[in-house]
């Protein structure tokens, strides 16, 4: 990882295209700006794992919810609850 310093108005670049420039410094807070082509995706981190995690809770529900319907359908006994 590379830690750089940076005053605000200063800029870093990325490859030719990516321009990440400082905008304003408060207390533990940066503001940042970042110019870069449409094709490049820019997601805040916790946004991505937020809907991972929420991705994954409703796979599970749904995969749940789609094995009873089968069970039912056929006719299937469920399984033992698990003690």
């Amino acid at each position: 990882m590379l830690v750089l310093t940076r005053k605000v108005g200063e800029r870093i670049l990325i490859g030719d295209d990516i321009v990440i420039t400082v905008l304003d410094s408060r207390g533990d807070g940066v503001r940042i700006g970042i110019d870069a082509p449409r094709g490049v995706k820019i997601q805040r981190e916790e946004v991505v794992r937020a809907v991972a995690e929420a991705n994954v809770a409703a796979a599970a529900g749904a995969d749940d919810d789609a094995e009873a319907r089968l069970r039912a359908a056929l006719g299937a006994p469920r399984p033992p609850a698990a003690d």
